[in-house]
């Protein structure tokens, strides 16, 4: 298949995967070319997504590299057949790639854990607290730039919000909840924004009180997306350096010990709501 024009989250993932199951093997890509009468460079792209693969040939690597886990399988077949084209690709070439990525794996993912410790979750922020964020964060940014980061953002909460909502857990810092980014009036619709999105069945949101001894986490900041399978989990940590996407399982295995970890000095849901409806009467 010709050599697609944009690079997608998934699409890139996709041929990482392909890759590891070759390299399990020991195989050379050369090797694995020849299999599909085509040659290392083909393949070079395939497994760095440059290019795309078809479901019957995802199948037939698999059999060559004695795959036998068909829901693994399965799971790529579907990945190398998806031709959506979701509401982010309206921001290709106005945002930075990273914002698409996140709001494609989103998308797709079966469900969502995320830990907040300094800033509310993207996908609980009203526009003027995001606006406050970015317009701090960012204080070069023009309007014309900061409008469709406010936006986009905004869009990405139809993952947990449309007719087939996504499940989705938050844990939150007190401080999160308690920092003013922008003003009291700000602050407290933020506050009951999350109360009103935390009625739904498939949210869950648990609070990090301050006064509760047994936490160290102050770097534990995470996203955790769910795939079909364990293998095709994604996870993203942002730094100072900038947000980073995580598919090794051993990096998978250590976020997935860290959100168990983080989870066990939360107060309950029911108690976190009260908790975030006593903050809201404070303003």
């Amino acid at each position: 298949m010709p050599p697609k024009r944009h690079l997608t989250a998934r699409r890139v993932r996709l041929g990482a995967e392909l890759r590891k199951l070759r390299e399990a093997t020991g195989m050379k890509a050369r090797e694995a070319a020849a299999l599909l009468g085509a040659d290392a460079v083909q393949m070079s792209q395939i497994e760095s997504g440059v290019a795309g693969v078809s479901p019957e040939r995802v199948r037939r690597l698999a059999a060559h590299y004695a795959c036998a886990d068909e829901a693994l399988i399965e799971a790529l077949m579907a990945m190398a057949s998806d031709r959506t084209r979701g509401w982010w690709e309206e921001y290709r070439g106005v945002l930075p790639p990273v914002n698409l990525d996140l709001a494609e794996t989103e998308h797709h993912a079966t469900f969502l854990r995320e830990v907040a410790i300094t800033y509310v979750p993207g996908l609980f922020q009203t526009p003027e607290y995001a606006s406050a964020v970015f317009g701090y964060m960012r204080p070069e940014l023009p309007e014309s730039e900061l409008i469709p980061r406010v936006e986009h953002r905004m869009r990405r909460r139809t993952v947990i919000a449309d007719d087939n909502p996504t499940s989705y857990e938050a844990i939150i810092h007190e401080f999160a909840l308690r920092i003013r980014v922008a003003d009291r009036h700000v602050s407290r619709a933020q506050l009951l924004q999350i109360l009103g999105q935390i009625e739904h069945e498939h949210i869950t949101m648990r609070v990090i009180p301050t006064d509760l001894d047994g936490f160290g986490g102050a770097g534990a900041s995470m996203m955790y997306m769910s795939g079909p399978v364990p293998q095709l989990d994604t996870g993203l940590r942002e730094g100072a350096t900038g947000t980073a996407f995580i598919d090794a399982e051993p990096q998978l295995t250590t976020l997935r010990t860290l959100f168990r970890k983080v989870e066990k000095v939360t107060l309950d849901p029911k108690a976190s709501r009260d908790f975030v409806h006593r903050l809201s009467k404070e303003l």
